[in-house]
């Protein structure tokens, strides 16, 4: 069973840094692709940063240039550095772990395993 902890959520003025942490035990950064999904009040789920078993990365274009994903498997810890932090930043952000699949010919990424979630708010 992998689980998952986020902390480091918080409130900051726009433009403000955070770095969410999600720590796990084990292999889980070896052997599962990590992400961070976040979802407003009424709006749908969105991923904003993914990083494959191979470390290479992916953004989602709102936060591109802003966020960064990275891992530390020395401390079985994902994070997401949050720079130039604005209004529509204001989420609860996941960390999830799951595997990828080819559906159809495409790489598809199933995420099986969340943490609880921490709150960013971002104030204008």
């Amino acid at each position: 069973q992998v689980q998952l902890v986020e902390s480091g959520g918080g409130s900051v003025p726009a433009g403000g840094s955070l770095r969410l942490s999600c720590e796990t035990s084990g292999d889980t950064y070896r052997s599962y692709y990590m992400a961070w999904f976040r979802q407003a009040p009424g709006k749908q789920r969105e991923r904003v940063a993914r990083i494959d078993t191979d470390g290479s990365a992916g953004y989602a274009d709102s936060v591109r240039g802003r966020f960064t994903i990275s891992k530390d498997y020395t401390k079985n810890t994902l994070y997401l550095q949050m720079n130039s932090l604005q209004p529509d930043d204001t989420a609860m952000y996941y960390c999830a772990a799951g595997d990828r699949i080819v559906d159809g010919g495409t790489w598809t990424y199933e995420y099986d395993y969340w943490g609880q979630g921490t709150q960013v708010t971002v104030s204008s």
